[in-house]
């Protein structure tokens, strides 16, 4: 028996192929990820050539599962946010962040053990004040898929700015 809440469901597909006969230091980390879209009438999005971190002999030149990680925090906050705003009539019109992970080697395991966001936000018209609106951020933290599925520490360092109406 259900309760009438739906179940999501996220699939995502990686391939990599090469020989790790030679050793750590000279196995290829290049692989690809895709995930299927959300509706099957839409093609897939590209695959996204990936690798690991060059600080283990990944590719610079790609995206690591570790800014993945930060990039999905991020995102998930600036959603959760865009939803809140819209909800309480507050006209966002611009959303920039300069997030960062932090993993220390020396603390094991090892692991990002904070997530930084920083987003810049841009109010049109009359906007609450920041202390409204710092709030309104805490709820769309609150609400973030990805930050309630992490046990990582995730700050919001957040600043506003505003435009006339």
């Amino acid at each position: 028996m259900t309760d009438g809440h739906a179940t999501h469901r996220y699939t995502a597909q990686l391939t990599w192929a090469g020989s790790t006969a030679e050793g750590y230091d000279h196995y290829s980390r290049a692989h690809e990820g895709t995930c299927a879209p959300g509706d099957p009438d839409h093609p897939p999005a590209p695959p996204l050539p990936l690798s690991s971190d060059p600080a283990f002999g990944g590719d610079p030149a790609k995206l690591n599962p570790e800014q993945l990680l930060v990039l999905a925090a991020s995102s998930c906050q600036m959603l959760s946010f865009l939803a809140v705003a819209a909800r309480a009539r507050i006209d966002v019109t611009a959303y920039d962040d300069d997030a960062e992970g932090v993993m220390p080697e020396d603390d094991r395991p090892m692991r990002i053990t904070r997530i930084v966001l920083r987003p810049q936000i841009t109010i049109k018209g009359d906007a609450p004040d920041d202390a409204r609106l710092r709030q309104l951020v805490e709820t769309a933290h609150r609400h973030c898929f990805i930050a309630n599925s992490l046990t990582t520490e995730i700050a919001i360092e957040p600043s506003f700015r505003r435009v006339p109406g």
